[in-house]
């Protein structure tokens, strides 16, 4: 989104409307091209998240840690935005709304995505999560939002749950049943994500404003990590380290995807965006086999493409 549209935006308080997207059968431009480079982009980046944070806990950081760099920068870089918007409303979305969408899609939801890897690996925090986000959402859409239920999207929420449940059973055959608390802490991550998504929705709230939002009440996050976790195991694990947990979970998995997937909700109305976060769970794999050596197994492999056609009938219909 342009720089001058999204002052724009941002001071009138509006959430971001796409335009109507275009035929089916309107040629392959410059829009289409940059709008589909920018919903790839941002799965790309919603998944190396997922990879940085499985690195991160490898190495000795605790969810903690890893949720300190995911919000506490950003919100730092988002005070003066909330400010010039003004903090007495909070960005004119209300303290109450902002701290209700914090809760679901800030720190705590981190808390719970980043603690998974405690117990399972990657596989399973990069299927799991975003499918059950996007479960959770086709749910809520249909009860809180009103949206008619298609049979298809039921169809492709039942496979979607098929998968999972290959994917749990997986865990509870090789890691143990302590391999279900991993997953289960993803699935209430993924439930969180659709709760706050509707709520985004149902209160016309743009993603990028809920980005500025969150980022500035997790700022709180910052008393609370030096009195209850302190920083010692952040220094110990030196500058580096610290740094890819800055650069991936606050730039890229947060303000990054965002923006980028806003840009292609723009570029491309959100039915054909809707489809980009379905490749999340397979840049996950490809990214974690080539940055951290971790190979999924043929039952993780089978989830993962039983969800991806749920996903597929999902955002078809």
């Amino acid at each position: 989104m342009g720089s001058t549209l999204t002052r724009h935006r941002y001071a009138q308080g509006n959430s971001v409307r796409a335009p109507s997207p275009a035929p089916s059968g309107t040629p392959l431009g410059p829009p289409v091209i940059l709008g589909v480079a920018c919903g790839a982009g941002a799965a790309l980046f919603w998944a190396a998240g997922f990879v940085a944070a499985r690195h991160g806990i490898a190495v000795g950081f605790s969810p903690a840690d890893i949720a300190f760099h995911r919000f506490v920068w950003a919100g730092l870089l988002c005070l003066p935005l909330a400010a010039r918007a003004g903090l007495s409303d909070l960005a004119g979305v209300g303290w109450v709304r902002g701290v209700a969408l914090t809760l679901l899609g800030g720190p705590p939801l981190a808390l719970f995505s980043y603690a998974g890897f405690l117990f399972v690996p990657l596989a399973h925090g990069g299927v799991i999560q975003p499918s059950c986000a996007a479960l959770g959402g086709l749910v809520l859409a249909s009860l809180v939002l009103g949206e008619k239920l298609a049979i298809q999207r039921a169809v492709g929420g039942a496979i979607i749950v098929a998968g999972l449940v290959v994917i749990g059973a997986e865990a509870l055959a090789t890691i143990g049943t302590h391999g279900l608390i991993g997953d289960l802490s993803f699935v209430t991550a993924g439930l969180m994500f659709a709760v706050f998504g509707t709520l985004l929705r149902l209160w016309r709230i743009a993603p990028t404003r809920a980005v500025v939002v969150t980022s500035v009440v997790s700022l709180l996050e910052l008393p609370i990590q030096w009195l209850v976790f302190g920083f010692e195991r952040m220094i110990e694990l030196g500058l580096i380290e610290n740094l890819i947990q800055v650069a991936m979970q606050g730039i890229f998995a947060g303000a990054g995807a965002t923006y980028l997937f806003t840009r292609s909700v723009v570029l491309l109305g959100a039915g054909r965006a809707a489809v980009f976060p379905s490749l999340v769970p397979g840049f996950t794999l490809l990214i974690g086999f080539l940055v951290l050596g971790e190979v999924p197994s043929l039952a993780q492999l089978a989830g993962l493409v039983t969800v991806l056609i749920g996903f597929r009938l999902v955002v078809k219909a």
